[in-house]
């Protein structure tokens, strides 16, 4: 065994930026948490690992990227010794997220978005010809969570006063350089001029919908400020809940039909009252805001433009089940939601919405905010929590399920951001008039993420049941007059439908009958321009890359299923394109029967069914 012990020295800044950040959460988070947060419930090790640090790695390590801009060998040494964790294990963990950084690397970066809603614009081909300023580089990066505002960029930069700025609706790659130069050039602490985001408007005009549930703040309420949040109806659920009890809103959400917004479709009653009836104590609330499916962001929108209605339904949601700690893990190519997040819950403490004593009613409850590092895997449930545990993010094999054995072992509730924002119209309404929306088996409106050729790109909220040619003519349909080709649903674990099929019902039974998924609610539309296959390729790619490796169906399929489809695509086929393409329907079957979790199990989902709707011809 060739044992390499960690020798090198952290520098000065390096340390700092480890002290700080433990300095900051153990005066604020641990304090908060008292004693019966992280103690004695470890999944890993009982009381040593509940009372080790090991849970704040992901925060310190992102603590060391943002003042450094990589982890050195002397850091993650530092960090080691700090925390109490082995050097492999830290290691295995920093080499896992996409957004940390083991080789030296400038200070400023800008992570350019090549997946399917940008990859026609050409920028990362016109950026590869630029020269750049001292100091700056650019690389390649998975979807951004912009696909309303394609083409997308993350520019960040490291120092003692980090700066993170999203740039949209790029025009050219001299519009990134600029923005690269500005930020090398300016003094550290000091934000560099850069475009601003657009105001985000809801399409209020939208024929037949009703009116706005989920979207009706955004683009009207101040999302900094609680008076204003007030003045809108905010926290009129919460009160509500309060004189319901538990019981009763638990009762309200079942009767309301809400069903996951979040790809499963699994009853939120059911999950809430299971958590609530469990044993062990304590229960733990996390809210999956890790949205990394390409073409999703409707998420994103309600955390940057409604953060004070996320935070006031995981509030519900613990007081409904018994859970004093709640977890908000936050995308890591999300820093305007992150941080309007973070301001919300500074607000909410201090006006008694958030601690030990909510409106001196007796209950306890506080959120901490967790940002993720790029990994998509980490949108599923068990991997999330392993994550927040300072473990690799790799699924879990269930059962036990996470509302028996969750985070830290506990049971715990896990939703997505619109599955915790459907309750707060719930109960302000009731249960029999939120039922009354959409369709009987899929309750309530939807949040669908609309993107690619389409007039209007944006976030759309429709009830449940509207056909698929309706939602596209909401957004002014194809753009330029073109034909539609192909419509891919659900995002890159999702399906492609073709012209013949927008009479299909968007509602969860309408999918399931037409073999295709909402998923987590993308529509992004392809006209008789696109290049499939490219596209193709590149869901392909993406799959290969964000696959954990823990499970051999999975780690192998994906890449033999990209080399298959580039063989396919370059004319280079080993046998005839028959046998290819059967070849490629056999390793589609094996990951979908034999993967641990969803990404190996729909990896193949899209490229299978553009294939057998002949939307793309192999060669």
């Amino acid at each position: 065994m060739d044992l390499k012990p960690v020798g090198a020295l952290a520098t000065r800044a390096e340390q700092e930026a480890v002290d700080d950040l433990l300095a900051s959460l153990e005066g604020a988070v641990l304090e908060r948490d008292g004693d019966g947060v992280h103690g004695g419930h470890g999944a890993r090790g009982g009381l040593a690992a509940a009372s080790s640090r090991r849970h704040l790695l992901l925060p310190v390590l992102h603590a060391v990227q943002s003042r450094v801009g990589w982890i050195s060998e002397g850091a993650l040494g530092y960090v080691c010794r700090r925390l109490h964790i082995p050097p492999a294990e830290a290691y295995g963990m920093a080499s896992f997220y996409a957004l940390f950084d083991l080789e030296p690397r400038p200070p400023v970066v800008a992570h350019v978005c090549d997946d399917i809603a940008c990859m026609g614009s050409a920028l990362s081909a016109s950026l590869a010809g630029s020269p750049l300023p001292d100091g700056t580089a650019w690389v390649p990066s998975p979807c951004l969570g912009q696909c309303d505002r394609a083409p997308a960029a993350l520019v960040l930069r490291a120092g003692r006063h980090p700066m993170e700025r999203a740039l949209t609706g790029l025009s050219s790659a001299g519009e990134v350089v600029e923005t690269l130069a500005s930020a090398a050039g300016s003094a550290d602490g000091v934000a560099p001029a850069g475009r601003s985001l657009p105001p985000l408007v809801p399409q209020r005009d939208q024929p037949g919908a009703p009116e706005l549930l989920l979207l009706e703040r955004v683009g009207r309420v101040d999302p900094t400020s609680l008076d204003d949040y007030r003045a809108h109806g905010g926290y009129q659920a919460l009160r509500r809940a309060l004189a319901l009890g538990p019981e009763g809103v638990i009762r309200e959400v079942t009767e309301s039909g809400l069903l996951g917004r979040g790809g499963a479709a699994f009853p939120t009653g059911r999950k809430w009252e299971a958590v609530a009836r469990a044993p062990e104590r304590p229960h733990y609330l996390v809210c999956n805001a890790d949205e990394s499916e390409p073409g999703t962001f409707k998420d994103r929108v309600l955390m940057e433009h409604d953060p004070f209605a996320v935070i006031e339904a995981m509030t519900i949601a613990a007081l409904a089940t018994g859970c004093e700690k709640g977890y908000l893990y936050v995308r890591g190519e999300y820093p305007l939601a992150a941080a309007r997040l973070e301001s919300a819950l500074e607000e909410l403490r201090r006006h008694g919405f958030l601690g030990e004593d909510i409106w001196g009613r007796g209950a306890r409850f506080d959120v901490e905010v967790r940002r993720g590092a790029g990994a998509y895997i980490c949108g599923e449930e068990t991997a999330l929590f392993n994550s927040l545990e300072g473990y690799r993010g790799e699924p879990r094999n269930k059962p036990p399920f996470p509302v028996r054995s969750g985070l830290f072992g506990r049971p715990t509730v896990v939703n997505n951001v619109e599955t915790l924002v459907n309750v707060l119209p719930i109960l302000s309404g009731g249960a029999a008039w939120y039922s009354g929306l959409g369709t009987p088996q899929s309750t309530g409106t939807r949040l669908l993420c609309l993107s690619g050729a389409v007039a209007r790109p944006g976030l759309y909220e429709v009830p449940h049941g509207m056909r698929l040619g309706d939602v596209v003519e909401l957004a002014g349909g194809v753009a330029g007059g073109r034909r539609l080709r192909a419509v891919l649903l659900g995002g890159a674990a999702g399906a492609f439908v073709g012209p013949s099929e927008l009479d299909l019902e968007l509602s969860f039974e309408g999918t399931r009958a037409a073999g295709v998924t909402l998923g987590s609610g993308v529509v992004m539309v392809f006209d008789e321009t696109a290049d499939l296959g490219a596209v193709l390729a590149r869901i392909a790619r993406f799959f290969r890359d964000e696959s954990c490796g823990q499970c051999v169906p999975c780690r192998v399929g994906t890449v033999r299923q990209e080399e298959l489809l580039q063989r396919l695509m370059a004319g280079r086929s080993l046998g005839s394109p028959e046998e290819e393409l059967q070849l490629l329907s056999e390793v589609a079957a094996v990951m979908r029967d034999a993967s641990i979790c969803g990404l190996g199990q729909t990896a193949a989902s899209a490229i299978t069914s553009a294939l057998e709707r002949r939307l793309w011809e192999a060669n």
